[in-house]
């Protein structure tokens, strides 16, 4: 049956397949991910298979000496190019994974060359081997790429938040203390490839927990984006539309829900007049105005060109103050392109409307503040055609 080296070996074989499979699977990764991957698996399970080949023909008499020389000689190439692979494959591109490539690049020539000069493997009589004149030298190459694995997975950490980075500094020192056990531990202590195939198993858990933060992220900030009114930094009309769901899907509305419909006057002929630029100064000139009366932190939406919205909750008396307040913040403002800004608003609240939804209690702040935008055209002794209020 199989030896307990064996054993191991073919069960990292067999977790280098799961890990493909997965890869296979996993729709989030691009195709140049999926390669890296797998590259970097295969590069693992070949070097395995050399080492294990290497320990299996390590005193066979009846095996060839160049048998042994060239599946040591495959170990030596192969393992420096494995651990690499973990750091290539997270595709940063820095000076430090430059000489990554030169110091893999120059260890592959070196071993090739060591094949024909004895430099690292040295076969004696009974076809046992030892290591050549100059490992010691194939031992700096390989400290150095550690070095490099460490510096590059520092680098690497910090695109991920805080608390996601010790599990991957954990991943790589699992890596680093695996293949320095078998290297300074007796030689019947093999751990470097399961090290190998356990942190690729790590990271690729890593590496799509990463993604998905990402995506996470992404549409976190695509749902602020749909949320936000890009001119004035109030909430958009694709907010106000999703809280009226929320809030009439809830049931009954808080008795304390206050409902503002306010409305700009005489934004057409600003437009007209001065231009857009300044009809956008003076819609961004309202929403400064509402945020002040209203309070920061308030539900401020804009529902159209000149139409805003507010649902928070408000008393009788705070609503009256708000409205005052604005009317007076509205006084007061100066822009650059337009000097003068009037508002009309009106308000409804819940508990003078029982069982309303809240579309229909912001139709009755809308009643009202038409009621003030008449009042305020017939002060100011202008005709204006009557609009109907709009249906949200």
């Amino acid at each position: 049956m199989f030896s307990y080296y064996t054993s191991i070996i073919f069960l990292s074989l067999l977790a280098l397949g799961v890990l493909s499979i997965l890869i296979q699977e996993n729709d989030r990764l691009s195709k140049t991910d999926k390669r890296l991957l797998e590259l970097t698996y295969a590069l693992i399970a070949v070097s395995a298979l050399a080492e294990w080949t290497g320990v299996q023909l390590n005193g066979r008499t009846d095996i060839p000496k160049w048998a042994l020389i060239c599946a040591k000689t495959v170990d030596f190439t192969l393992t420096p190019l494995a651990g690499g692979a973990l750091v290539i494959q997270i595709r940063l591109k820095n000076r430090w994974r430059n000489a990554l490539l030169g110091i893999l690049a120059f260890n592959v020539v070196f071993q090739v060359v060591s094949l024909f000069t004895g430099w690292m493997i040295v076969v004696d009589d009974a076809h046992r081997y030892t290591h050549g004149p100059l490992y010691g030298l194939y031992m700096g190459v390989c400290l150095a790429i550690i070095g490099l694995v460490i510096i590059e997975f520092v680098l690497y950490g910090r695109a991920f938040r805080r608390q996601n980075r010790w599990s991957l500094y954990a991943v790589m020192l699992l890596v680093v203390v695996g293949v320095a056990m078998q290297e300074a531990t007796p030689s019947d202590i093999r751990t470097s490839y399961i090290a190998l195939t356990l942190g690729a198993a790590l990271m690729f858990i890593h590496y799509t927990e990463f993604l998905q933060l990402a995506m996470d992220d992404t549409v976190s900030e695509q749902q602020l984006q749909l949320d936000t009114d890009a001119l004035t930094g109030l909430f958009s009309r694709h907010a106000y539309s999703r809280t009226l769901k929320t809030l009439d899907a809830a049931g009954a509305l808080p008795r304390d829900l206050a409902a503002f419909t306010i409305d700009i006057n005489g934004l057409k002929q600003v437009n007209d007049s001065l231009g857009h630029e300044a009809g956008d100064e003076l819609i961004r000139g309202a929403a400064a105005c509402i945020t002040k009366a209203i309070g920061v932190g308030r539900s401020c939406f804009r529902t159209g060109g000149d139409e805003f919205v507010v649902l928070t909750p408000m008393s009788r008396e705070e609503a009256d103050d708000a409205l005052g307040w604005m009317y007076e913040e509205a006084r007061r403002w100066r822009g650059e392109r337009v000097k003068t800004l009037s508002l009309s608003a009106g308000y409804a609240l819940v508990c003078d409307h029982d069982s309303l939804t809240a579309e229909a209690l912001v139709r009755e702040s809308d009643t009202a503040m038409y009621e003030a935008k008449a009042a305020y055209y017939r002060e100011a002794g202008r005709d204006r055609r009557r609009r109907r209020p709009r249906k949200d």
